[in-house]
This record gives structure tokens, sequence and C-alpha cells, in this order.
């Protein structure tokens, strides 16, 4: 055991860029020989450690939501990004129900994925096994820290947390629950960790924590996600913004229409499954466009549309090109009038994030037209982008949206903290 400690200090002195490591490097190593345990512990004792941080979170509900109060105190944030940060019973319930349902899923581990046998009696299997570490760096939504710890503990992970300044007593809190839980399943504690305060220079250790952090998972504002994916040394699982699209079919049920749309764009604005633009098609916009909008701007919603959009609502602001490409995560909403499905395929590819794009309309044809012609994480047909969730997808909760091209695409839950290892069983087969 000294040996490897040894050995894994050496990794993690060539971590950041030659210096002395910091805080979260050391923690990094810890939270290294926690996963060890972890990945070899059984999904009995990893489940036992969810329902007892669930009850943890219960039992502390008043003291995490009077940090979150300090939290809030001392925020400056506008009204969307408020939102985000703040907690509630009810939303500290759903933390604790998160818990409990990651432990009623399946065991993600241990998985045999394919198995086949060679002409020559090799027995070959791909067997489902935990990432290692994975550090995830997020800003203000605190519950991240109660989800992706849940996430990682049934996957056989390690996590490092790194949580936002804005967010920092909540984090703290909620980390004290999930600790209590691992410890009365007779689980390393370090196999979650968190920073020990706000300063940045923890997310540039994380970024060059190479040969210990496995993965790192950025939740938070297009700055944050750029500068990781632009300077970590581990590989990264991220997606920068979520330009969420609704386009309206002509042959749409007006009715579904306006439910969706008012909800995707308003249910909660400040979300990345959150609708930023509206496409709508030109034979039924007269008729319908009006609603919608009137339908949302009851709930405060203003708008950004474009010459096609005006000619039938003069009094709605133009929209520029910049307005397409933005990321609003407030009660602003994007519209353009298109001319068929593949003209609405068209403004997604140009503007779009691959995130979640949405289709309403009562013609099969179209929809798989539309679900197969975009190539985005998330597509839905008659349904809300706001179901661009890991809970909603049965996955307990997520730890993040992978729009990238490898490993996971859409909520990242348990199945996708895991990766795999080759067996193989002989009878005593050598090779010529």
């Amino acid at each position: 055991m000294k040996a490897q400690e040894d050995g894994q200090q050496g990794v993690a002195q060539q971590t950041v860029s030659g210096a002395v490591p910091g805080p979260m490097v050391a923690l990094a190593r810890r939270a290294r020989l926690a996963s060890r345990t972890l990945a070899q512990t059984p999904s009995s004792a990893r489940d036992r450690a969810l329902w007892a941080a669930a009850a943890a979170i219960r039992e502390a509900s008043p003291a995490i939501l009077e940090a979150n109060a300090k939290d809030l105190e001392a925020s400056t944030a506008r009204d969307a990004f408020r939102d985000r940060l703040t907690l509630t019973p009810e939303r500290v319930e759903a933390m604790a129900v998160g818990l409990e349902e990651m432990a009623d899923l399946p065991d993600p581990v241990g998985r045999i994925l394919e198995e086949w046998t060679r002409p020559n009696g090799l027995r070959f299997r791909r067997v489902a096994t935990p990432v290692g570490v994975i550090g995830v760096i997020y800003e203000s939504r605190p519950n991240v820290g109660a989800d992706a710890a849940g996430l990682c503990i049934k996957s056989g992970n390690a996590v490092l947390l790194r949580g936002g300044s804005e967010s920092l007593h909540s984090a703290r809190a909620i980390h004290a629950a999930i600790q209590a839980g691992l410890l009365a399943a007779d689980l390393p504690e370090d196999a979650v960790l968190i920073a020990p305060d706000a300063d940045r220079v923890h997310v540039a250790d994380m970024l060059g924590a190479a040969g210990l952090v496995d993965l790192l998972i950025p939740r938070g504002g297009r700055s944050l996600v750029e500068r990781v994916q632009r300077e970590a040394r581990v590989p990264v699982l991220a997606h920068a913004d979520g330009l969420c699209h609704t386009y309206v079919h002509s042959a749409a049920d007006p009715s579904m229409a306006r439910r969706i749309v008012l909800n995707a764009k308003m249910r909660r604005v400040g979300i990345c499954g959150a609708t930023e633009t509206l496409l709508i098609d030109a034979a039924i916009a007269p008729s319908l466009l009006p609603q919608i909008v009137s339908d949302l701007a009851e709930f405060g919603c203003t708008f950004h549309a474009d010459a096609e959009a005006r000619a039938i609502m003069p009094d709605l602001p133009a929209a520029t090109e910049q307005d397409f490409s933005t990321e609003w995560l407030d009660a602003v909403l994007n519209i353009a009038v298109v001319d068929g499905v593949d003209e609405a395929l068209d403004h997604i590819q140009k503007y779009g994030s691959s995130h979640t794009e949405a289709i309403v309309t009562s013609d099969e044809a179209v929809a798989t037209r539309f679900l197969n012609g975009t190539d985005s994480a998330v597509v839905m047909w008659n349904a809300s982008t706001q179901f661009c969730d890991g809970g909603e997808f049965g996955f307990g909760a997520e730890i993040g949206i992978a729009t990238g091209r490898f490993h996971a695409r859409g909520p990242v839950g348990v199945e996708q903290l895991t990766t795999f290892r080759y067996e193989v069983i002989g009878t005593g087969q050598v090779r010529t």
C-alpha cells in the first residue's frame, strides 16, 4: 500500500504543470484510493449508502435550507440564475427521492454487455466497469452535488466536487449528508470529496489532474465549459450550450402546440432543456403564432422575432443574427417562421448546439423526417424539451447532459458512468 501511495503521489506531482500539488490534487489522490474500494463493493452496500444519504438529507433539511439562505443573501444573480441557486423544502425532498430512485435501479457494474466464443474455444466477455474518479465542476445549482454523488456511488465511482462560490454553503451542507450516508454503509467517505473553498485554483488543479481524475464533467455557463474543454488534460464530458428548438409543424394540433411551447419555454427558464427558439410553419403562423405569443406573454415572456413573424405581429421586437445563437436562460424566446420541415432542420443545423430539439405534428412521416434529420443528442416528438432530464428518462437523476459524439450522449446516468473491460476465458489455449 505504501508503494502504491508513493506511486500515485508521483503522478500527482506531475499533474499541475510541475507545481507543488494543491488541495484538490491531494483530495484526488484520496479519491483514487477510495475508488478502488468502491469499485469492488457489492451493489447492496452502495444501495445502503444511497438510502442512508437520502435519510441524512431529510434530517439535515433545516441546516441545508439555512446554508442556502446564506448563499441567497450573498447572491446578486438575476431571477433565472437565482432560481437555479434556490433550494426549497420540496427541492431538498426531491434530492432525497432522487437518491432513493438511484438505489432502486439495477446495478450498472458487472453487466455482461456482450459475449462470444471464437473457433479456438476462447470465450470473450465485454463487462461494464466503473470509470474510476470523476471530477464535477459546477456553478450555481447546489443539487448537482447530490445528484453527482449519488450517481457515482451507484456506478462504483469516486467523485471530486468543486461547486461555485455562489453555492458554497449549500454544497457543503449537502456534502456532509452524503458522507454520512457513506459512513452508515461502512463505505469510505473519501468516495465523495468536495473542494475546501471557492478558490479558482481548485479548477486548475482538477483540469491538470491526469492520472488521478479519469473524467471531468463541467456543469455551468459557456465560459466555464469552454475553459474546461480548452485546458483539461483529462477527458471531458459536457455541453457548452442548451440552444433548444421547438418546431410547430403545419399538421400540429393547435391546443397541443400551445401547451407544449408554453411548458418548453416557461416551466423553468433557467435550465439547459428550456426551449430558446420557436420555429413555426408559415402555413399556420398567421392564426397560431398570436395565440402562442399571448400565452407566453401572460407569464412574462419577451420575444425576438424574424421578419416573417413580424409581418404577422408587427409589435414584436426584431431578432438579430446573434439572438438566434443566444442561450437566454431567461423568459426570452426567439421566433422564426419557416417553410416546412427541411427549412426548420436547416435553421437548427445553423444555430443549434446539438442539445434537444422537438417537433409538434400529427404527421408521422414528417416527424420521422425531423427525428432522423437532426444530430442533436435528444430529439422529441409531441413533447416538451424540458423532459431532457435524467430523472424524466428514468435514470434517477443526471450528472450532466452530453452533446459530444463519444461515450455518452444526452442525460448522463449510471450506465453512462461505466466503461468496460474484456474478459477472456480459455482452457489452456496458446497462440501459434
